[in-house]
């Protein structure tokens, strides 16, 4: 899941196929060196940095590229290019700290300019580095059409009385996902953008990777740290992903989470008179199921002419629920919608910022901003979350279990269920993923690294933290943040002191230590 660390949705620009010619990379491990045959080239770039373009822009940010192999096993073939922003470091620099602010399909670049104050004492010792993943933003992003509005039509209530139906529906989304994303498509995935990590660490000239993942990037720093373990500096995972549990599991698990999560912001909502779903907690649980159950029935017109419907409400939801900083803003969207029906403001969330669907697919280069497809979020975390799991149900077995599924992720959650089902049920035509994570990513000979799991974290569970943790090895610390919301070093002062403590000066707190509340943290 993406971190929200900006306050800023409504300006961010971050939130199956037809697969005859689709084979996954797999596993392919680099050479023990972290470059290999032909690799040397990508190794050995240098950054041009310039000043970002574009009006919302800091002006102490700069941009720049860097050139990846599409496909690792044939380096001398396509390339990719990856975009990247940083903020130079003030004091004495050990070189740089890169940044993954979640997803997967979270955009490096536009998070880092929205929230870079909140990075700010890192740049005492680091040039503070984001990226656009391949696939992502920039990066020859992948985008699906109109397939997720024709896959969430194949689990309505009526269509799963005919699984074969369903099926059919999917396969046909999985080919319109791999008519819009192009080439990137097949090479998309945890194991390549941590070897695309590794890159960038040689192309930023610095010999170890120092790093800070949220959320999907505690996945992303996991991989890489199995892939290069010499080259691990010093990492902190904040809002810890499972290794793993199947894909199924992590849905329903985010569905649950979601919905404690929105009750949270209901009960905090209905306090205050302007709340648009009333001033009492249970009517507005009620009220945001109906509101889901009519814009699925009769959908709103949007300025880009495309509908907004039930399910694109619940995706602005589960965007906006992620930290309580966003709770007025998504008071605020909503509002528009139930008063003025204007959905501008959830569309913001539901994409992860603002845009139009183009819906083109990239050879390479980098994409100009405008052209970045309003779906990429959430085709990218498709994308990306299939291409990492190795579980792929028959079809007759999808078949028989597509009810069961859905009652259970309707037990779940009224509101998310469907929403997070369809993701997980758009794995359905798609090339098995790999297996590296689930059986490598394990007993870890690296550095210390820095775990932080938040208690009250409605889409990334302490458990995982901790299972993760045991996974990794005597090399995980585990920083028990005792506080709500999706990661901790954003929302508590805490965390975000003994974080910035290791990556600046390699203190590391405890293994087992904890933050409370800013009052009583110390």
């Amino acid at each position: 899941m993406l971190a929200k660390l900006s306050t800023r949705p409504s300006v961010r620009r971050c939130a199956v196929p037809c697969v005859a010619g689709l084979a996954l990379l797999g596993a392919g491990l680099p050479a023990a060196d972290g470059s290999g045959p032909g690799l040397g080239r990508f190794y050995d770039q240098k950054v041009k940095w310039s000043a970002c373009e574009g009006e919302d822009m800091p002006k102490d940010l700069q941009c720049g590229k860097v050139t990846v192999p599409l496909d690792y096993a044939e380096p001398g073939k396509a390339t990719l290019d990856l975009a990247v922003a940083r903020y130079r470091a003030t004091g004495r620099s050990r070189g740089s700290l890169l940044l993954n602010f979640g997803g997967p399909g979270g955009q490096g670049v536009g998070q880092l300019a929205m929230a870079g104050k909140d990075f700010m004492g890192l740049t005492n010792g680091y040039d503070v580095v984001s990226f656009d993943p391949r696939g992502v933003g920039r990066s020859s992003p992948v985008s699906c059409g109109t397939a997720s509005d024709d896959a969430l039509d194949a689990t309505d209530g009526d269509a799963v009385a005919d699984p074969q139906a369903v099926l059919e529906k999917l396969r046909d989304a999985a080919a319109e996902c791999s008519e819009h994303s192009g080439p990137v498509l097949p090479h998309i995935g945890t194991v390549n953008a941590a070897r695309d990590l590794d890159v960038m660490r040689g192309a930023l000239g610095d010999g170890k990777l120092n790093y800070l993942g949220f959320s999907y990037g505690s996945r992303l720093g996991a991989v890489y740290a199995a892939q290069f373990p010499d080259k691990v500096g010093r990492m902190v995972l904040d809002g810890v992903d499972t290794l793993t549990e199947p894909l199924a599991e992590q849905g329903a698990v985010s569905a649950q989470g979601q919905q404690t999560a929105l009750e949270n912001f209901l009960a905090w909502c209905t306090k205050d008179i302007a709340c648009p779903f009333g001033q009492n907690p249970r009517e507005a649980r009620e009220h945001v199921v109906q509101v889901v159950e009519s814009l699925d029935r009769d959908p709103v017109p949007t300025d880009f002419g495309e509908a907004f419907s039930g399910q694109d409400f619940a995706g602005a939801l589960a965007q906006g629920l992620y930290s309580r900083e966003l709770w007025p803003s998504l008071q605020q969207a909503v509002a528009l919608l139930l008063e003025d029906g204007d959905t501008s403001r959830l569309e913001a969330f539901a994409s992860g910022g603002v845009g139009r669907p183009p819906w083109r697919a990239a050879h390479g280069g980098l994409v100009d901003p405008q052209d970045v497809p309003l779906d990429n979020l959430s085709a990218a975390l498709m994308a990306v979350n299939c291409a990492d799991d190795p579980d792929r149900p028959s079809a007759a077995q999808v078949g028989r279990d597509l009810g069961r599924l859905r009652a259970r992720y309707e037990r779940a959650s009224p509101v998310f269920g469907r929403y997070r089902l369809t993701q997980v049920l758009m794995c359905h035509g798609r090339p098995k993923g790999t297996d590296f994570i689930r059986d490598e990513v394990k007993d870890l000979d690296i550095p210390k690294m820095l775990l932080v799991g938040t208690r009250g974290d409605p889409a990334t569970p302490y458990r995982w933290t901790v299972e993760t943790a045991e996974r990794i090895g005597s090399s995980a610390v585990v920083l028990d943040n005792r506080g709500e919301g999706h990661t901790g070093y954003g929302s508590s002062k805490c965390v975000h002191r003994k974080v910035d403590a290791f990556l600046l000066y390699g203190t590391l707190p405890p293994d087992g230590s904890s933050c409370g509340s800013d009052h009583d943290s110390e």
